[in-house]
């Protein structure tokens, strides 16, 4: 994997919990308003659910990545400590 394909993929994923309910809301709450003549009540509800559909799945979505790169980083450092050791007990010799 080039080192560039995991942030274009995070991109996405976060593009798409922006983009993607919103928009789902934008159609569900104008043909609800049109069908029970409701303007503009159901539109400004599914708008303001969808705000915290986007905001859950963008924080569940950061967490995971952060996660990640935690546990990415505590191997790298571990690595390290062990090369580190090699090293001195191979110059020790």
């Amino acid at each position: 994997m080039l080192w560039w394909q995991p942030s274009l993929v995070l991109f996405g994923k976060l593009s798409g919990w922006i983009g993607g309910p919103i928009i789902a809301a934008l159609f569900l709450g104008r043909w609800l308003d049109n069908k029970y003549g409701t303007e503009p009540k159901l539109f400004l509800l599914c708008v303001g659910v969808a705000f915290f559909v986007s905001a859950y799945g963008i924080v569940k979505d950061t967490l995971v990545v952060m996660k990640k790169i935690e546990d990415d980083a505590k191997k790298e450092k571990k690595l390290k400590a062990e090369k580190e050791v090699d090293f001195v007990e191979d110059k020790d010799k």
